[in-house]
């Protein structure tokens, strides 16, 4: 093995050692693998750039602007609203959940569907007095066995596709390729999610509803501003400077009238009202301090909370968010956006230590109180998934028609090779952009940047991995000695790998990484390339096994209440029925 192999090995483990250990952001660490890559020359200077100008890129951006168009008009809304008009069997509501999440899924970006049925199946779990996880991680694993069935529905499909073409010379997998295997697989995975789900999911948190996961009866408390107090005439501020900030106020009443924003700097006058957020320890000491009496005798809950625009909203941390490992001091959300962090949640435990010093993570569940617009905007900002139940709109008809128009032609643009894929969807996004189905701002926040700058930094150093000879020297050290059953077999391995390295990294660079390992495979054992392909393509969209290697498994893992071992016990079983019936039918559409 040469220097520059072994150099690109470590490079490599170094970089998969930091997806597993979470503490920065998997765009962060791509982009110092790239830089490093470049320093040491397994990358060439100019060549560093060139992953943000690959089709795949240019793809999966172009299909989340598409995506985002299309809720904006309706389409997707009319489908929500047609699906909650099942009954009353818990049942037939999991099956219809199940089943339209994995069917939007294979047309748009698997993320955004889950995010699109994840209040409707809280909803449903709340009014049927069930648990959420009962409802969630089907839904999460519903949601990857969509992606496998189309070229848009997952980021690895379209990766393999451009890496047939950019790579080997060949023409990319056309639309509906991957439905051949993809297809059945989903349909037999969500049969088994179906039958046996409710087996092998645990019950977390029955009866879930807001007021138990937060607690909130527990320290949301009403004060009265007596004129022996020692505030009395003093700044909102003094009472979060006494208690050092463990006393939070969020609601500040004068005659009977609620201000509309509670300002650090307005005077508290005598018979003022105030509510605050705290512990009953820090409340006491708050009260023998200053001289403060409470207003009543019973302490408030979420609903005395929502007055006029103000509001009380669950969001969960999504994987691209800004939040991740930050504490909440650090984001200042009470001066920046004028609302307050009550309580953070965490595998459906209140976390009990002072929300201002908790470092966030994703799937965690935040209470955040503050206006509407404003919780709006930090939701946006953020990357919040807000866990109640969307407003459907229908929209205008003209709009829905127009966009499902455009998207349709595109997908028929693509499947029939007239124009590229990467070529057909930017298209329809633009188009989409003209028509003002999406606004400008819209626009550049429906892209999910950390996997595009993802995508972007690996690609190179996937090209790397090959052009140096590497994935060939592990090829041979791992499968050199193929026997003449031994591509069938082999099948069975490589899509085992690829689950195995999807479930601890992102599936985009599980993709990247396994697709030049299985060209040296297949060349290896004089077989055609297709079968090697697929098989990585349905490795890496199988990630049933952590809370870690899809954001679809992360985003339901707070709301759901799951442990990390959860996702072992239906996701076992789930990713072995994968694999046997994947193999028959590789070989059966792809043969060797």
């Amino acid at each position: 093995m040469t220097l520059e192999q072994l150099a690109i090995i470590i490079l490599l483990l170094l970089t998969l050692g930091f997806f597993i250990w979470g503490r920065y952001r998997y765009d962060i660490v791509a982009l110092i693998a790239l830089i490093v890559a470049t320093l040491v020359g397994l990358v060439p200077y100019d060549q560093a750039f060139i992953g943000f100008s690959h089709p795949a890129v240019i793809t999966v951006a172009a299909i989340l602007v598409v995506s985002k168009a299309l809720m904006n008009s309706g389409l997707v809304d009319v489908i929500v609203r047609a699906m909650q008009k099942v009954g009353q069997n818990t049942q037939i509501q999991l099956l219809v959940l199940l089943i339209s999440v994995t069917l939007v899924s294979g047309i748009m970006n698997n993320v955004g569907a889950l995010a699109l049925f994840m209040p409707v199946a809280i909803k449903m779990a709340r009014k049927n007095e069930q648990s959420p996880s009962l409802y969630l991680m089907p839904l999460a694993f519903g949601s990857l066995l969509g992606g496998m069935m189309t070229l848009i529905g997952t980021p690895p499909n379209i990766i393999l596709s451009s890496y047939r073409s950019e790579a080997l010379d060949r023409t990319p997998f056309f639309m509906f390729d991957f439905f051949k295997v993809g297809g059945p697989i989903a349909l037999f995975g969500i049969t088994f999610i179906f039958v046996f789900g409710r087996f092998l999911i645990p019950h977390r948190k029955a009866k879930l509803t807001q007021d138990d996961l937060f607690e909130i009866k527990d320290y949301i408390t009403e004060i009265t501003i007596t004129e022996k107090a020692k505030i009395a005439n003093k700044k909102v501020r003094e009472i979060e400077r006494i208690t050092k900030g463990e006393v939070i106020v969020i609601g500040h009443i004068r005659e009977g009238e609620r201000f509309k924003e509670v300002s650090f700097y307005r005077n508290l006058r005598p018979d003022d009202k105030i509510i605050v957020r705290a512990g009953a320890y820090d409340l006491q000491e708050l009260l023998d301090a200053t001289g403060l009496e409470l207003a009543e005798t019973h302490k408030l809950n979420a609903e005395a909370l929502k007055k006029e625009d103000i509001s009380v909203t669950e969001a969960t941390i999504t994987a691209s968010s800004d939040m991740i490992n930050r504490t909440v001091k650090s984001l200042n959300l009470r001066s920046r956006y004028n609302i307050n962090l009550l309580s953070v949640a965490r595998a459906g435990n209140r976390i009990r230590t002072t929300p201002s010093d908790v470092r966030l993570k994703a799937g965690d569940v935040l209470l955040l109180h503050g206006g509407e617009e404003a919780l709006q905007e930090a939701v946006q900002r953020f990357s919040l998934l807000p866990l109640q139940e969307r407003n459907i709109r229908i929209g205008k008809i003209g709009n829905v028609f127009a966009t499902s128009g455009i998207f349709l032609i595109a997908i028929l643009l693509a499947a029939f090779n007239i124009l590229p894929v990467q070529i057909a969807f930017l298209s329809a996004a633009v188009l989409m952009v003209l028509f003002k189905f999406i606004a400008l701002k819209e626009l550049y926040e429906s892209i999910d940047w950390p996997i595009i700058i993802l995508l972007g930094a690996l690609i190179p150093i996937s090209n790397a991995f090959e052009t140096t000879g590497t994935a060939q020297r592990i090829t041979e050290l791992f499968f050199g000695s193929a026997t003449p059953l031994a591509p069938a077999l082999t099948l069975f391995i490589l899509i085992g790998i690829t689950m195995l390295l999807s479930n601890v990294v992102n599936n985009a660079a599980a993709a990247l990484l396994m697709a030049p390992i299985a060209v040296n495979i297949a060349l290896n054992l004089n077989a055609s390339i297709d079968p090697f392909l697929m098989a990585v393509a349905i490795g890496a969209s199988a990630a049933f096994l952590t809370p870690i290697g899809h954001q679809s498994n992360t985003l339901v893992m707070g709301p759901g209440g799951y442990k990390f071992t959860d996702y072992t016990r239906l996701g076992i079983p789930l990713s072995l029925l994968i694999i046997l019936i994947a193999v028959p039918l590789i070989l059966l559409f792809w043969p060797l």
